[in-house]
This record gives structure tokens, C-alpha cells and sequence, in this order.
């Protein structure tokens, strides 16, 4: 029975935090929980303007959505999906909207965090309680600004990082600087590039690989198919998802990809001097059409190196002055930066955790050492972001019935695990290049999980109790060994209904073939 007075602080009403919300309610049962968003709307960041998965992945399994326009929707129409969810759900009275969560202090006798609620307007903070804690804040939150680039602050026209877009802004006849080319400058670039008058100079460091899937239109037939043929839909997306997880996320080497790199560019008629923006890896980034836009003669791409930023525009390394109306910062985020004050037990806190151990790690992507009742969700797809939703709701359940106060993982495991990861990620090309995703851009790779995602749903489909510490358990300890005598009760009952019903039907098919005269016999 769920313990109407027990809370949950969800941070984030990105999609991470919209999931665990419904999953709350529809599978606890669970109604007394609040979600911290520092925006005035549902919907998260994205990186750039559209979704680099297929947009049939994009979408809740329990609510799949039949009418996407095309194979890679843009962020428009996915957030208007999930407006549509959090008002099917009744999640807006749940949800405080532009207020930021400062900080979350656990209280070791008490069981609980003290949280400070900030409003990102006013500035005044409020202070509530929660038993459990999930941090849907994900690493696409602290833009990075490059300050070491010299003269950042003396540029007098128009900056701002790409997820700072501001809405107003008009690019006609403008000279732009989009320095950086992953996943955010590779999708907006080709699209601010498409006005002529607007001259787009793209200042490249780490040239990117880009993937070759199109991005491919759902035509009216296809859209009424997925929403009145039984299954269709779900084989859809089965589809997409085979083709996904049943590849490691992290490539093997870079001249594994090189002739395939070469072929593709060569189909696309790119010119040599353009071919060093997939050069060399960093991510498979999604081509959203940047490759068709380098025969744009107002885009220009730049490899020289920038020395400095001045009034008036950028100083690159050959010593070339080039004037700039516009600069658009594409540089990425600061994932090793945890966005809020959050201490757990003996004064450890989530920043001084990372920060010994070299940057972001947790166990399983979800729990960290120290820190009770505080789960993580930071899945890069649907998919990793549902199996952590679920594994998550193993671990609150027993603490909103009652029968747990908190559980803690183990610094052992988290050790061991984060072991496998690092070892993995050492045999990968991503220690090879400056990245977004390690620490200071050389350093570790903090990325949670490096195999393929059918190996994370194995792993995250129950926790090893073993590896955790449970506090104020005594009654959901007893009650273990029975639950586990219950399940396989169960799971004995139903193969046992099964063989008897198949072992029935078998003898009613030899019945009616082996009936008296019946032209057929068996010899049995």
C-alpha cells in the first residue's frame, strides 16, 4: 500500500521527468509528487532543432503516435507531443514552472531532503520536503561558453550559445560565425544558411563524422496505416529499434569508417577543400541536410583556428580579420558540472564526488555512492530513458509503501562497474579526440554506458539488491523471500495452465485423427 504522505521531487520536465511522472501514476498509483522546471513550458532541450533518432523511438512505448511527419522530427512537433501527454496525464498541477531547484540537503535522521526551490524571475526561495529524489536535468543543461578563446567578452555585436536561441533575433543580411560543428551547429547551420543573404562562416576544430540516414517524410498512407492497422506501428518501431541497439554506440576504430566516409562524400560531389568536416570522428553526427548546404556559396567552412575574438569580429590563426555581425556559439555543454547543490550522507556531495573520481560517475548511469534516494536519468534515447524510469521505480516503490526508508549503493559496485566502463571506453576512438563528453575535453570519458543498448535493458531489468544499502528495512527484508516464492508460484502456475492446455489441444488433434473411422491411422 503507496503512503499517501510520503514525496518525490522530480528535477526537470524534460522528457526524462515527464516519464518518471506518468510511470509514477500509472504504475504506483502514485499522485503526491512535484516537478522543478526553470522554463515556462514542458519539453527540455534538445540538441539543435530536431531529433538525431528516429522519431518512432522518440516517442513513449506506452502512448506510440501515429502522425509524425517524418522519419526525424523537428523540435516544434516533438514538444507538441509531449504537451499533449502532460495534459493527458494531469501532470501541470504537478509541475512549478520557472523555478530552479538550488540546492537538496539529506537529512540522515529524518530520511529525507530539504530542498531549496528558487524562481528564476524573482529570486525568492522556497523550502520543501521529498523522501526520494530524481534528477531529470540530463548533461544538456550548462551551455559552454568558450572562455579560453581570448576577447570572448569584447565581441560588441549580437552572441549567444545555440540553446540560448533568442526569438527575436533577425539574421537577414547578416554576417554570422557559427563556431562548432556537432550535433547543434550541424542541424541549425544548414538552416539559417538557406536565407543568401545571410553570409554563415562555420569555424571547425574537430571535424565530425555524419551519419547517412535521410530524413524521409511519412506520407497520409503510411500515417493512416500506423494509426488503424493493428501492430503496424509497434513493428515500425521494432524495426528502427533493431537497427539501433544492436550496435554499440561506441565505434571501433576511425579507419573502420574511413572508406565509407569516402564513398559517401563522394556521392554527395563535395568538394576536397570541404571533405575536412567529417574528416575525423568525434560522434556520428545526424546529417539534417548540412552536407547538401556546403554548395551554398554563403556558407564558408573555416579549419584555420581562431587566436582571438575582438570588437568587431574573429582573428584567426593565419592572422585574418574577419568582421562579424552575429557569433553563435555551437560549443556544446558542460556535462561534468552537476547543476545543483545536492549532499547526501557524511557531507559527501554529488560535484565532490565527480570531482574525485575525474569527472561524472554513478552506478549503472542511475545511483550514486553517499547519496540516498537520488536516482539519475540521463538516457540518450527513449528507449534508455524508459529502462531507467523502471529500474528507478523498483527502488522507490519500497520506500513509498513504507517498508524501506532509503537505499544507498555501494561504492564497491559503483567502483567495479564504472571499471568495466572505463576500460571499454580506453579501446574506443573517443580518447582520441577533444570531446564535450570528457572531462575538461581531454579527459575522462563520462559517459555511462558504452555497450549496446540490449545489454543495458538485461542489466537494468532489476537491481541487484546486493549492491545496495537499505536503511529502516527490516519489514521489506522479510517480506523478500516470500514475494520471491510468490513469483515463481506464479510464473510455475501459468507454465502449468500452458503445457495442460497445449498437451489438450494436442490430444483433441490426435482425437479427431485417430477417431474410429477415420481414413487415417497413427501408429502409436
Amino acid at each position: 500500500m503507496i503512503d499517501s504522505h510520503r514525496t518525490v521531487a522530480i528535477v526537470g520536465a524534460g522528457i526524462g521527468g515527464l516519464s518518471q511522472a506518468i510511470a509514477l501514476k500509472t504504475k504506483l498509483g502514485f499522485h503526491n509528487f512535484t516537478i522543478y522546471e526553470k522554463g515556462s513550458e514542458v519539453g527540455g532541450v534538445w540538441r539543435g532543432c530536431s531529433s538525431d533518432v528516429e522519431t518512432h523511438w522518440y516517442s513513449l512505448s506506452s502512448d506510440l503516435y501515429p502522425y509524425w511527419n517524418k522519419s526525424h522530427s523537428l523540435q516544434p512537433e516533438i514538444q507538441a507531443y509531449w504537451i499533449k501527454l502532460s495534459k493527458k496525464y494531469d501532470l501541470y498541477p504537478h509541475i512549478a514552472f520557472n523555478t530552479r531547484v538550488f540546492s537538496a540537503e539529506w537529512d540522515d535522521a529524518k530520511q529525507h531532503y530539504t530542498l531549496v526551490a528558487e524562481d528564476v524571475f524573482s529570486g525568492k526561495r522556497t523550502t520543501s520536503m521529498a523522501h526520494v529524489v530524481i534528477s531529470a536535468v540530463g548533461i544538456l543543461e550548462n551551455p559552454r561558453i568558450p572562455y579560453e578563446i581570448p576577447g570572448v567578452r569584447k565581441f560588441q555585436g549580437t552572441s549567444f550559445h545555440s540553446a540560448q536561441w533568442p526569438g527575436s533575433i533577425d539574421l537577414q543580411n547578416k554576417r554570422v560565425a557559427v563556431i562548432g560543428n556537432a550535433s547543434s551547429g550541424a542541424q541549425f547551420v544548414p538552416s539559417i544558411s538557406e536565407d543568401p543573404s545571410v553570409e554563415v562562416i562555420n569555424f571547425i576544430r574537430t571535424p565530425n563524422w555524419f551519419n547517412t540516414v535521410p530524413h524521409i517524410p511519412y506520407s497520409d498512407t503510411e500515417k493512416w496505416i500506423f494509426a488503424n492497422i493493428p501492430l503496424a506501428m509497434r513493428l515500425h518501431r521494432a524495426w528502427i529499434m533493431f537497427w539501433f541497439v544492436f550496435h554499440s554506440p561506441v565505434p571501433p576504430s576511425d579507419k573502420a569508417l574511413k572508406k565509407r566516409r569516402e564513398e559517401f562524400l563522394r556521392a554527395h560531389m563535395l568538394h576536397s577543400s570541404r571533405m575536412q568536416a567529417t574528416r575525423s570522428f568525434h560522434f556520428a553526427v545526424a546529417n539534417s541536410g548540412f552536407l547538401e548546404s556546403l554548395h551554398r556559396p554563403n556558407l564558408t567552412l573555416n579549419f584555420d583556428g581562431i587566436a582571438e575574438i575582438v570588437e568587431s569580429g574573429i582573428v584567426t590563426n593565419t592572422g585574418e580579420m574577419l568582421p562579424f555581425d552575429v557569433i553563435v556559439y555551437a560549443t556544446g555543454f558542460i556535462g561534468e558540472q552537476y547543476q545543483m547543490h545536492v549532499r547526501g550522507l557524511n557531507g559527501v556531495t554529488i560535484q565532490g564526488y565527480y570531482d574525485t573520481h575525474g569527472g561524472p560517475t554513478a552506478y549503472l548511469g542511475t545511483s550514486i555512492p553517499d547519496i540516498p534516494n537520488f536516482y539519475l536519468l540521463c538516457g540518450s534515447t527513449m528507449f534508455v530513458e524508459e529502462l531507467q524510469v523502471a529500474y528507478n521505480l523498483q527502488l522507490i516503490q519500497p520506500v513509498l509503501t513504507g517498508s524501506v526508508s532509503s537505499f544507498t549503493v555501494k561504492a564497491s559496485s559503483t567502483d567495479a562497474y564504472n571499471a568495466k566502463v572505463q576500460e571499454r571506453f580506453s579501446r574506443s576512438v573517443l580518447v582520441q579526440c577533444h570531446s564535450s563528453v570528457r572531462t575538461n575535453g581531454t579527459g575522462k570519458v563520462f559517459l555511462f554506458f558504452p555497450w549496446a543498448a540490449t545489454v543495458l535493458w538485461w542489466w537494468l531489468r532489476r537491481p541487484n539488491w546486493d549492491h545496495y544499502v537499505a536503511v529502516g528495512a527490516e519489514k521489506w527484508e522479510r517480506m523478500r523471500p516470500i514475494k520471491a516464492v510468490k513469483k515463481t508460484l506464479k510464473c510455475t502456475a501459468v507454465l502449468t495452465l500452458s503445457w495442460l492446455y497445449l498437451r489438450g489441444s494436442v490430444q483433441r488433434i490426435l482425437h479427431n485423427v485417430v477417431r474410429p473411422g477415420s481414413k487415417f491411422t497413427l501408429g502409436i
